[in-house]
């Protein structure tokens, strides 16, 4: 992930019509290294191996991105609940992460 680049790193596409996946080709052109689609309430993502795109389970640029979570909070019906949801997991698990660590 660099800030001084011609073309990102990720892109994220929210999908209301039909073509999400079939878009794969033109971010393969591009070439976009990760694509995630958000989809009927869920989110795909893929990353670019060799000449195509692998369907994969989490971010390989922010691997320490809990994609479930993020899941949840986006669904829920309230926007502050799901910020107040997603900020406190993120306290538990750093915290978790640092009493691991010590």
């Amino acid at each position: 992930m660099g800030t001084d680049r011609e073309r990102p790193d990720l892109a994220i596409e929210v999908v209301v019509t039909s073509g999400g996946i079939d878009k794969l080709e033109a971010y393969k052109r591009l070439p976009i290294p990760e694509v995630w689609f958000w989809e009927n309430s869920r989110l795909s993502l893929y990353a670019l191996r060799q000449q195509a795109y692998e369907e994969i389970a989490s971010s390989q640029l922010v691997p320490e991105l809990d994609i479930g979570l993020l899941v949840r909070c986006v669904n829920m019906p309230s926007h502050v609940e799901a910020i107040k949801e997603f900020k406190r997991a993120i306290v538990l698990n750093t915290t978790n992460r640092n009493l691991a660590i010590n």
